[in-house]
């Protein structure tokens, strides 16, 4: 459970990013997939992440520090809506340091709108995220935003692109932010991999 939930810092320069003396978890989708209602739904906090209407709103690395014990992650979307293209660069170039080289990173929680079928832009950074072995785990979204049939459908699609490219298909989980579908498996996914780093 998330008792406690504050921001700590946002910037843009990785080494200004908190000491990587705990375990960090990073959350980062396409503009618009539903990242901000995610994390306040999965902490609890209406307003922890800054939600809005207009895609491409998340322009830092947010960190926020979850029960005094872990760092949970608020990076940009990618694919970023109406920018330009030095900013989508300069942004990218960030991320991919960040990524790269936060050496207590443990996981990234990929976000996918489950209302879509498989993304090319999602499919190729997931194979990016492979290609330099960063483990990661694939987070559907707004899943009250569809029938269970349309929703069993995609989520077959996604196990059939994946499994070209992978001999199985990653950690998954199934998400909404209006019901807190999801919420425990996510949470108690984390914790079983800090119950490691710590034992570690």
């Amino acid at each position: 459970m998330i008792h406690s939930a504050e921001f700590v810092i946002s910037n843009t320069e990785v080494d200004k990013c908190p000491q990587p003396n705990k375990p960090e978890y990073a959350f980062i989708g396409r503009s618009n997939v539903g990242k901000s209602s995610l994390i306040n739904m999965l902490t609890n906090h209406k307003k922890l992440a800054k939600t809005s209407g207009k895609p491409g709103k998340t322009q830092l690395i947010n960190h926020f520090l979850i029960n005094g014990e872990w760092f949970l992650v608020d990076l940009p979307g990618y694919g970023y809506a109406k920018t330009s293209k030095s900013n989508r660069k300069k942004w990218g170039a960030f991320i991919e340091e960040y990524l790269l080289t936060r050496e207590n990173l443990l996981n990234t929680f990929i976000l996918l709108d489950s209302r879509l079928e498989p993304q090319k832009i999602d499919v190729e950074f997931m194979s990016w995220c492979g290609e330099v072995g960063l483990p990661f785990s694939m987070v559907f979204t707004k899943t009250d935003k569809l029938s269970k049939v349309a929703l069993q459908k995609n989520l077959a699609a996604y196990k059939r692109e994946m499994l070209k490219y992978w001999d199985e298909m990653p950690p998954h989980f199934v998400t909404s932010s209006v019901s807190a579908m999801g919420r425990d498996e996510v949470l108690g996914y984390i914790t079983e991999i800090n119950e490691a780093y710590n034992e570690g």
